[in-house]
């Protein structure tokens, strides 16, 4: 949970200027992050630009992005479709709310992929390196308002 908007903009920023501290990059800080962005930078195409701006974030802080670590482009495209079905969903409330409300819901839940995805496909090199279709439940990437799906 956060307690200020200050922090998730200031966690949002960090990602968009390479700054942030590679301890802060959290389950709860990718999330908070994906909903800063679509609420208050719609000009960014997330789907198309966050695996970028995550991969070089990645390599900022002394990471890898490779067959084992690093960006994973399946856990994006989700974390992105999620976000916009829950604000579509609660379009109320101020960024915080939004933020914290999406964190709580089952939509973010740290284990939501694995709804849909098996653990063996999800962790698939084919999944960090390319968007792939959930092989346990169908997830609808075409959330109202979103940007165009991702091609699969």
């Amino acid at each position: 949970m956060f307690e200020a908007e200050a922090k998730v903009r200031r966690i949002a920023a960090g990602l968009l200027t390479f700054t942030l501290p590679r301890a802060a990059w959290t389950h709860e800080a990718h999330l908070a992050t994906v909903v800063a962005l679509l609420v208050e930078h719609p000009e960014i195409q997330l789907e198309q630009q966050l695996p970028g701006i995550i991969s070089r974030f990645n390599e900022s802080v002394g990471g890898v992005n490779d067959d084992a670590q690093g960006y994973h482009e399946t856990l994006t495209q989700f974390w992105i479709a999620n976000a916009r079905a829950h604000l579509a969903a609660n379009p109320a409330g101020s960024l915080l709310d939004q933020v914290n409300a999406f964190i709580l819901s089952p939509r973010g839940r740290r284990d939501a992929p694995l709804r849909y995805y098996s653990r063996e496909r999800l962790f698939s090199v084919e999944a960090r390196r390319h968007l792939v279709e959930p092989d346990l439940m169908r997830f609808d990437w075409d959330m109202p308002d979103a940007a165009p799906a991702p091609k699969l």
